[in-house]
């Protein structure tokens, strides 16, 4: 009998076993889990509801979601994509909705809706899974691996998949070194930004639906909703500049000035322009009463508060330095940011396997045969919003798909 094992019980793990399991009945499938959980991302994410994937089934518009690994995983998404995600669950009795943002969750609501349809398979096709169980090293011996676990365990394989996730250091893939494979440096990706004793962040909680944000000194920019944290800033724009500056603010030590455009689109020259019609509507009104720009109120008047502008003061009395001072923080605020907060579930390593040595239409290597990749282990990092989950789903799928057909 035809052995595979499976290196990590995360969610391309899960899938490429259950899935060779069930497509080659004659395999005999083994699954290695360092931790004494499984699943464990699968079970944090998105609140403990399990963003499973994203409703965007043009492949095109899909790919443009990764940072890295755009031109390899378009070709593994033309396998395996959205729409295969969401049919392979509802075929197993778990249906997916989809919220008005995109992202896709077991209409339960719960994790552990995705968590025990994904054991039930295990059970089902007889994977055996084994926790607690790290891998010291895998060497070639003939056509076979020999996997040795940190307990001292010898296990002999006809294929491996490693799927053991995003590996926050260098020497954490020593012991995939001697396989013969390169390894972009781990970085992380989707984090928040601090700002120390800043007095905005007196602030946390509020949040704004759609804010610009840009890097001083870089191409990067983002936008979409900001929210303001007890250590700095956070929220989806936050969140999408981190991951596609990942590198760049590395380079940075994560020390740099981000510029925040609180009114989104409309930038200063268009406000300069609209304000006398501000003036004009709002003459006798005070200006901390309310924000024309649809601004939470606590960040309006910490903005007028800024600017030098004192409760009392009405909209046609306000003197040019202050409507000079307020149109340059609404849209040109400057803000020095000092470290980064990994971003609670959603954390992300960019980094791992060089892709230029993985088929995409297989996932098998293409220095060592019989050794597959799938999920985050390899140089491929999503947005947050289901991404990273769909390319587990899709990288364990086509690994299991060619095991299963190789050892037919």
């Amino acid at each position: 009998m035809k052995k595979l094992v499976v290196v990590g019980g995360g969610a391309a793990g899960f899938f490429c076993a259950v899935n060779a399991a069930r497509m080659n009945p004659a395999l005999e499938v083994i699954l290695l889990e360092k931790s004494a959980k499984l699943l464990s991302k699968v079970r944090i994410s998105g609140g403990g509801r399990c963003n499973t994937t994203h409703e965007l089934f043009d492949i095109p518009a899909l790919v443009k979601k990764y940072p890295r690994g755009e031109q390899f995983i378009k070709k593994a998404f033309h396998q395996f994509n959205t729409r295969d995600t969401i049919n392979w669950f509802e075929e197993r009795g778990v249906k997916l909705h989809a919220e008005s943002d995109g992202r896709m969750f077991p209409v339960t609501n719960q994790s552990a809706t995705i968590i025990d349809c994904l054991l039930r398979e295990a059970d089902l096709y007889k994977v055996k899974v084994s926790t607690n169980t790290g891998v010291h090293s895998i060497v070639k011996e003939g056509n076979q691996w020999k996997i040795l676990t940190e307990k001292k365990e010898e296990i002999i394989a006809d294929a491996v998949c490693v799927a053991c996730g995003g590996l926050p250091k260098l020497s954490m893939f020593d012991w995939l070194k001697n396989t013969g494979h390169s390894i972009v440096e781990p970085i992380p990706s989707l984090f928040t930004l601090n700002m120390p004793k800043h007095p905005i962040i007196a602030l946390m909680g509020v949040s704004v639906p759609n804010v610009s944000l840009k890097v001083v000194g870089s191409k990067l920019k983002e936008s979409g909703p900001l929210l303001i944290t007890h250590w700095g800033l956070s929220g989806p724009a936050v969140l999408k500049l981190s991951a596609w500056g990942a590198r760049q603010l590395a380079e940075l030590n994560y020390h740099f000035e981000v510029v925040v455009n609180w009114l989104g689109e409309l930038n200063e020259t268009l406000l300069r322009e609209e304000w006398s019609f501000y003036r004009e509507q709002m003459a006798t009104q005070k200006m901390w009463g309310k924000s024309p720009f649809a601004l939470p109120n606590r960040l309006w008047q910490f903005l007028l508060h800024e600017a030098g502008i004192s409760e009392d003061t009405k909209w046609a009395e306000l003197k040019s330095v202050q409507q000079n001072k307020l149109i340059q923080l609404l849209t040109h605020s400057s803000y020095s940011i000092s470290g980064k907060t990994t971003f609670k579930e959603e954390f992300v390593t960019a980094g791992g396997i060089a892709l230029s040595e993985i088929h995409p239409q297989t996932m098998e290597s293409r220095i060592a045969p019989h050794l597959y990749f799938a999920g985050e282990v390899m140089d491929v990092d999503g947005i947050t919003g289901g991404f990273n989950f769909q390319h587990a789903w899709t990288s364990g799928f086509i690994a299991a798909t060619a095991i299963a057909q190789k050892f037919a």
